[in-house]
């Protein structure tokens, strides 16, 4: 009787060792995932910000030459730290 109910104890410590293996297994991989989930979050953002640059660039070439859409720009970005500054101040 004795042997028995030590068997089953020892059963359970192994499957509980088993499953609490598993677990912090999963938990490792959850995270690994989290983490790339979060890089491609960025990646997600940096291209969208290529994407909004391309079509700013493109909608100043489409009435314009390469030159004059960079001047545009130029201005544009000196206007808005012209406004940045003066918010500041």
């Amino acid at each position: 009787m004795r042997e028995v109910i030590w068997n089953d104890i020892l059963e359970l410590i192994s499957i509980y060792e088993k499953t609490r293996d598993e677990r912090d297994a999963m938990k490792g991989e959850l995270q690994q995932k989290d983490e790339a989930i979060a890089e491609y979050r960025e990646q997600i953002k940096e291209l969208e910000k290529q994407i909004d640059n391309l079509k700013l660039k493109n909608a100043f070439l489409s009435t314009s030459g390469d030159e004059e859409a960079k001047e545009k720009i130029d201005r544009m970005i000196r206007e808005i730290d012209r406004c940045i500054s003066l918010l500041e101040g």
